[in-house]
């Protein structure tokens, strides 16, 4: 698409010179996915500085007939956020922070604000804002809003949806919903920050939110070492039997992840070698540092007489647990060293988790004999980060020749298994026609009725999460 010169000039002259650029550089860059594997094109930044602007910006879409895709810190996974054409919306001058109320537990700050500055700002009023993940130096809250973001705190604190209590939209006519809040309670029809929180931008546009803080803890540590995949569900269960909602994070490593990153990243080290082919990274908060040991060191203990814990090592200060989350955090960077990976963000009942990953490697190798598996993510929540990747010394030949017969094969299975081919990253464009296979055709009917209803001209994120 390009956009008209009228609008070109009207949008210039509303935004002003920090406001906008077209410079190829930066529109290469707005246009091009972290990593990399795709390509688009947007043929104009807008960079609005107020909510005001923002909705002026898109009644002159409207006006014009001007499609969008808004975008924060770029991080998305599923081509949801990267223009193909659309006039590309960044919300990185939208980063204040409007209000912190520590007796509410609340905060109200912009879209363009980093995940970052949120638990900053949290931090500094004595609170906690729980949300954590890989890229939370860039990733952006409209952006982690709009996907419906989850982390490594689901267990205890749920998901991004969970975690707001109103929302500020700028709504596809330009008209602007406030629907700031710090009620916890707010039973008056609709609850309409649920229906733009997990929608991609193709609702409308949030320009700031008001978030739930919580007290601030402190954490006990723990890498675990597991033989095998029934063990980790079973020892789960005895965690939060001795610990309950304590349980903040529950991760599933297995043990080819944990010598990849130790290959691929200069001064990292497996925490406890051993030959077990899993490895749990448990985490339990509570108001003071002894409670959370005594916790997780019960817990363990338990687990060990049980069967299920062979090794374990309770990290002794911050600067170990940071390494034992470094490794969990870098798997994702570190599988580059394979080549090739098929990257899928699933979800199936927990304890169906061991069951799925024996059906699904099956039903792979049926496909690519040698293929070869990274497998780790938030078990604590069912949330896997299934990942197939290429035979050792093909080249980088055999996967990308049954590209869509593996994902269609990984997708069927997750269906069978009861669970959701999009967990926590979205669906974008990449998992938008197999979302809509999939899913009870009511559900794809009443969600295009909503995108027909609220943006009748399709120009907010089209073609992402739904086709109309």
């Amino acid at each position: 698409m390009k956009p008209l010169p009228a609008f070109l000039a009207a949008a210039k002259d509303l935004l002003g010179p920090k406001g906008w650029t077209d410079d190829p550089e930066k529109r290469l860059a707005a246009s091009t996915p972290w990593r990399g594997s795709y390509q688009g094109d947007t043929p104009f930044i807008a960079r609005p500085a107020s909510t005001a602007e923002a909705a002026a910006l898109v009644k002159l879409c409207v006006q014009h007939n001007i499609a969008i895709t808004p975008q924060g810190g770029n991080t998305g996974l599923v081509d949801g956020g990267t223009p193909h054409g659309e006039v590309c919306v960044s919300m990185t001058r939208m980063t204040a922070v409007r209000e912190v109320d520590p007796f509410n537990n609340s905060m109200t700050i912009e879209a363009g604000a980093t995940l970052v500055s949120a638990q900053e700002t949290a931090d500094a009023a004595n609170r906690l804002f729980p949300l954590s993940l890989g890229s939370q130096g860039t990733a952006t809250l409209g952006g982690l809003i709009s996907t419906n973001a989850g982390g490594v705190a689901v267990l205890r604190y749920g998901m991004m949806r969970d975690l707001i209590l109103g929302l500020e939209v700028v709504l596809p006519s330009g008209e602007i919903w406030d629907g700031l809040s710090g009620l916890r309670k707010n039973n008056t029809g609709y609850d309409l920050k649920h229906l733009f929180a997990g929608a991609e931008g193709t609702l409308g546009l949030i320009t700031a939110a008001t978030f739930k803080l919580f007290p601030k803890v402190q954490r006990a540590t723990a890498w675990v070492i597991v033989a095998t995949a029934e063990d980790v569900v079973k020892l789960l269960a005895l965690v939060r039997d001795h610990a309950g909602d304590s349980v903040t994070s529950f991760e599933i490593i297995p043990a080819n992840a944990v010598a990849m990153v130790a290959a691929d990243i200069p001064g990292t080290r497996d925490p406890l070698p051993a030959n077990a082919e899993w490895r749990v990274l448990v985490e339990i908060s509570q108001p003071r540092a002894e409670q959370a040991e005594a916790l997780l060191t019960s817990a363990l203990e338990a687990g060990a007489e049980a069967g299920l814990v062979q090794d374990a090592a309770i990290a002794a200060s911050d600067t170990q647990a940071k390494s034992f989350w470094h490794i969990r955090e870098t798997i994702p960077l570190s599988k580059r060293a394979y080549g090739t990976a098929l990257n899928q963000d699933i979800s199936v009942p927990i304890s169906r988790i061991p069951a799925f990953i024996k059906a699904c490697n099956a039903a792979v190798r049926a496909i690519v004999p040698l293929a070869e598996f990274v497998i780790f993510g938030h078990v604590g929540d069912g949330n896997l980060h299934y990942s197939v990747v290429e035979p050792a010394g093909s080249g980088d030949r055999v996967l990308k020749a049954h590209e869509a017969a593996v994902t269609h094969c990984v997708f069927e299975t997750v269906t069978a298994f009861g669970g959701s081919i999009s967990a926590e990253h979205g669906v974008g464009r990449l998992k938008r026609d197999e979302l809509a296979r999939l899913r009870p055709p009511a559900a794809t009917e009443a969600m295009r009725a909503i995108k027909k209803a609220l943006d009748p001209q399709n120009i907010m994120n089209p073609g992402r999460v739904i086709s109309v």
